[in-house]
């Protein structure tokens, strides 16, 4: 799986959600310009050890990432949508692209793919979900319809063990 942020604005969440890519084995893409450094160690607090450990892509821009993924299965993770997040089919390898907190996926990227754009359902008039958890809930989702393929599929105690 491959999670995109498209110009992110806040280092918070963006180090979350590539704490959490490393532990569901998932390539983070970040397109740029972003306002922060990323291997800045005050800012990659969130992303604790974790950080060193992301499979990290980088991009120029919309144009760049575009290029090098032409023909990859893309979807646009937008309040917009008329598809929720549950209603696609996922490929092992999708890209899931989220847009910068402020501002979302710009609607000229949407209005050309509007059967791969998805949202999370919500209640009312609410705007949105925190980013990082926008991609978790997403992605775990994604994951799921591959039968979280090379993930741990039990946990473990730490002192004691489970009994049969």
């Amino acid at each position: 799986m491959n999670i995109v942020l498209l110009e992110p604005e806040q280092p918070g969440n963006t180090f979350n959600i590539g704490r959490t890519c490393v532990v569901t084995n998932t390539s983070l893409h970040i397109i740029y310009p972003i306002p922060f450094r990323l291997h800045d160690k005050r800012q990659s607090r969130a992303g604790l050890d974790y950080w060193d450990k992301v499979d990290l892509h980088t991009y120029v821009d919309w144009e760049d990432f575009i290029l090098q993924h032409a023909h990859a299965q893309i979807f646009y993770a937008t309040t917009k949508a008329k598809k929720t997040y549950a209603d696609v089919r996922y490929d092992a390898d999708a890209y899931i692209v989220f847009g910068k907190e402020s501002a979302g996926i710009p609607e000229e990227i949407l209005v050309e793919h509007p059967d791969d754009c998805i949202r999370i359902p919500m209640y009312g008039d609410s705007r949105s979900l925190n980013l990082s958890n926008s991609a978790a809930v997403i992605l775990y989702e994604a994951l799921r319809q591959q039968d979280f393929l090379g993930l741990q599929n039990e946990g473990n105690l730490h002192r004691l063990s489970w009994t049969e």
